[in-house]
């Protein structure tokens, strides 16, 4: 049977007799991870879902989980209005060694994008796709290991946007505008 534990709870759902739960201390961080990572959403995606697992690992350290999902839909909180469909799912796994002076944190971020529009004036269009990358960072643990986590997913979130801007967002304008120029340009060719 498959059983989910809430990070809110700490509880499997359904309940599971022989269920691995986290350290009090990992428990305690993940708890504290839960509460920053929803500010985190709500200033950079203005709502949606996100959870924060922590779970030991073999190693004398232990793994982060950070999830986001964002319902971009007309009919989804936060919305523009520009979307008939849309989603962004981000995950962000961190590995994170043994604690020391520094500690070593090993990131690997996924996003998960699909939009759809459909207007009367463009037509229907379909985008999705996925980008993942890794990062591997020494930081001092006098900053916390929250703070270090933070850092790094704020900035592989910035470098993720800006890969996603430049591969699906450019390269799709630049084939829409080859297929299908833009009214401006079209006014402006020599008749032939």
């Amino acid at each position: 049977m498959l059983s989910c534990r809430s990070p809110w709870s700490n509880k499997y759902h359904p309940p599971l007799g022989d269920a691995l739960l986290p350290s009090d201390e990992l428990r305690k961080l993940e708890v504290e991870a839960n509460e920053v990572f929803a500010i985190y959403r709500d200033q950079y995606y203005e709502g949606g879902i996100s959870s924060v697992y922590l779970w030991e690992d073999n190693n004398e350290g232990f793994v982060a989980c950070f999830l986001i999902k964002k319902d971009g839909a007309r009919t989804a909180h936060g919305r523009r209005g520009y979307l008939q469909e849309g989603l962004w799912e981000a995950i962000h796994v961190i590995e994170v060694g043994p604690e020391d002076e520094t500690t070593r944190y090993c990131l690997t971020s996924t996003v998960m994008l699909s939009l759809t529009t459909d207007k009367e004036s463009s037509g229907t269009f379909n985008l999705s796709g996925s980008i993942r990358r890794q990062m591997t960072m020494d930081l001092p643990l006098a900053d916390g290991h929250l703070c270090n986590m933070g850092k790094m997913i704020e900035e592989m979130e910035g470098k993720l946007r800006n890969s996603l801007d430049q591969v699906y967002f450019g390269k799709t304008k630049e084939m829409v505008c080859t297929l299908r120029p833009p009214s401006e340009v079209v006014m402006r060719l020599p008749n032939s």
